[in-house]
Parts: structure tokens; C-alpha cells; sequence
């Protein structure tokens, strides 16, 4: 996201807090939601069972019977999913819906191997195999659907700089909730590395996104009606000298800090998404985003790039401010908030924003 600085005092912190209380009930009511969002197109048969473990127990009733529940990403439930019980030794396929509380079940079922196949629109196939035995009610772990990812194909032959950009181009497309630019995040663990002009394109694009605009506009509105750098004074004036100041610095912090500097050092600006391993590992990875970046070259490497980016924009700034809030104290002060509002932005990036980001986690592939 498009940095936004000020020798007053930077407010970095505070729109990660209010980005990450307002992320949060949107995912509350989207949790809420997604389980009447996939609708059967037929009335779905409800099952009710009691089952000890994930293998199943024998039925009372002798019959042998397939029971389980599908959920998507987060934890809700799927509704109207569609889910198929093959058979290796059987043409004939049997499908039912999921219920209302994601349920699904087959019933009198003949012994032996199955595969079942879960699909439904927005998400990725699910299949799971297992082996029913006589009289066994066979329950099957939940499984959960993977909202399905965009696919963006190169060709095998391209150079590395033709699927940076194809990388790069499906990045641009990446908004939280549809709206708001993550351009700076990479769901890929091993993206290309961007050339300088690549880089120059990915600072570009964000700083002149009509979002940011429209965001350091909402931030010198309430500069003004907090009398914030009191200098520019007040009125349409006053209102104009704050949006000017606010955008050059938004302006200036991403291309000193995610162009310039990271292309004279050969560092990658992103932060690249873990998603995987302990919660522990997830936010050590998440916090060190202050400190380290990934080199063009792959390695991790210490963060020359952003960290002198972040004393450098913040001097720069305090260039076109009110003399009054002018200080050596305020530019380091701005800068170390910086650099600590990058760990917290790497924190909402690994365990919140990913979620709500559309089209996060795309894939690249080759042909030939």
C-alpha cells in the first residue's frame, strides 16, 4: 500500500488500526453471509448421524452410508455445493447438494473403494478417496474449498523479465474488498525478480491510483478539521496546501523507497505472503518484513532499501511543510514510525488482508 508520511507525527499506525478494525467486520458479516451464497438448485435431503471417529462406525440400522460436511476458506459453511461419489468399478456416478449446515450424505451404499468430488462455482475441486466397509457409516473429515485462484499463463520459453511482468500485471488487479490498491504483496514465494523499469511501473501504478488519491485527500480533511499543521492555516487554501504536501509525500516516500533505492540495491520492495507453517513462524516471517527484503538475486537479505528509504522520504518531506513542524527529532521520529508501521503492515498482510483481497493468491503458469 502507497505510503503516507508527515513530519507531525506519522499516521501510518492509525490507519493500520482503522483498516484492520474496519477488515474485521467485514469479515464477520462475510463469514456470516457466505453460507447462503451457494444455493442448491434443488431442495437439499438433510441427514442427521453420530459417528466416534473420522473412519465411521457400524450403522445400527446394517446399511453401509458415506456422511460428511463441506466448508470453504474461514471456516463457514458450504451450502448447495455439489458433491459426486464415484466408483472404480461402477459408470454411474450418484450426486447430492450440500444441505444447510453443509451436510451431505449417501445412503445404502455398496462396500468398497469411492471418490468423492466436491466442486462448486468460485472454488477449486476437492476430491477424497476412502475405503467403505459392510454395515460402516462412514464419516468423512470436513473438507474445505479453496476459493478457486486467477491463472495467469506465460510461455515456457519467456525470460525472466516477461513473467515478472506477467506476475506484475496480476498483482495490479490484487484490491481489498474490490476497492482499495495491495499492489505491494506477492502471494508467489519464488516471483520473478522485477528489473528497475518493472519497479519504476509498480510505484507508478500505485501513486497514481485514483484510491490513493482520493485516500491523502480524506487524510488532509482531517488535518484540516483537526487544525493539523496549523501553518497552512485554514479555508480552501489551507485545504489545498495540506492535500498537495500529503500526495507529494505519498509520492516521494514510494519512489525513493520502492524504486529508486530498491533498484540501486537490488531489493525487492513486496512483501511476499508465508501463509504456511506455525502461527509463530508466520508472524516472525511478518515482523521481519521491517528489516529484510528479498534481493533480486533471491536471498533474503538486511533492508538497505527500506530502511534508508524511510529516513530519506522523511527528510524530503519536512522540505514543503510549515516551518514549525520542522525538526531533525520529528524527521528520525517519522522515519523509526515508518519502519515499525512496516512490520505492522507485513502482520495485517499474513493474517488478515489476504482474505479480503480480491484476487490474492494467483497462480503463474507455463505452456509451452
Amino acid at each position: 500500500m502507497t505510503k503516507i508520511r508527515h513530519p507531525g507525527g506519522s499516521l501510518r499506525p492509525f490507519f493500520w488500526f482503522v483498516i484492520a478494525g474496519t477488515m474485521f467486520f467485514v469479515a464477520v458479516a462475510q463469514g456470516q453471509q457466505i453460507s447462503t451464497s451457494l444455493q442448491p438448485n434443488g431442495p437439499a435431503e438433510q441427514f442427521s448421524w453420530q459417528a466416534n471417529s473420522s473412519s465411521g462406525q457400524n450403522d445400527p440400522s446394517g446399511t453401509t452410508n458415506i456422511f460428511g460436511t463441506v466448508m470453504v476458506e474461514g471456516g463457514a459453511v458450504a451450502v448447495g455445493a455439489q458433491v459426486r461419489l464415484m466408483r472404480p468399478d461402477q459408470p454411474q456416478t450418484q450426486e447430492v447438494f450440500t444441505g444447510d449446515n453443509g451436510q451431505f450424505g449417501f445412503i445404502d451404499v455398496t462396500p468398497g473403494p469411492f471418490e468423492l468430488t466436491i466442486t462448486a462455482p468460485g472454488f477449486e475441486a476437492k476430491t477424497y478417496a476412502g475405503q467403505l466397509q459392510v454395515g460402516q457409516a462412514f464419516l468423512v473429515p470436513a473438507l474445505v474449498l479453496n476459493v478457486a485462484r486467477p491463472t495467469t499463463t506465460v510461455n515456457a520459453g519467456s525470460t525472466t523479465e516477461e513473467v515478472a511482468q506477467a506476475q506484475i500485471e496480476q498483482q495490479e488487479k490484487q484490491r481489498l474488498l474490490g476497492i482499495a490498491p495491495n499492489f505491494y504483496v506477492s502471494y508467489i514465494p519464488d516471483a520473478a525478480p522485477m528489473s528497475s523499469k518493472q519497479k519504476f511501473r509498480l510505484a507508478w501504478r500505485s501513486v497514481s491510483d485514483p484510491v490513493t488519491i482520493l485516500s491523502v485527500g480524506a487524510l488532509a480533511g482531517i488535518q484540516q478539521a483537526t487544525n493539523d499543521h496549523g501553518g497552512f492555516g485554514q479555508g480552501l487554501g489551507g485545504y489545498a496546501k495540506r492535500f498537495a504536501a500529503g500526495y507529494a509525500t505519498a509520492f516521494t516516500g514510494t519512489m525513493i523507497d520502492d524504486w529508486l533505492l530498491a533498484s540501486l540495491m537490488k531489493q525487492d520492495p513486496r512483501y511476499f505472503y508465508q501463509g504456511t507453517g506455525t502461527k509463530s513462524s508466520r508472524l516472525l516471517h511478518a515482523v521481519e518484513h521491517a528489516v529484510e527484503r528479498k534481493g533480486d538475486n533471491g536471498q533474503w537479505e538486511f533492508n538497505y532499501s527500506g530502511i534508508l528509504g524511510s529516513f530519506a522520504s522523511s527528510g524530503v518531506s519536512s522540505l514543503y511543510y510549515p516551518r514549525s513542524d520542522r525538526s531533525a527529532g520529528s524527521v528520525v521520529q517519522n522515519a523509526m514510525v515508518d519502519i515499525a508501521g512496516r512490520a505492522l503492515g507485513g502482520i495485517f498482510q499474513e493474517f488478515v488482508l489476504r482474505r479480503l483481497t480480491s484476487n490474492a493468491g494467483s497462480k503463474t503458469t507455463h505452456q509451452p
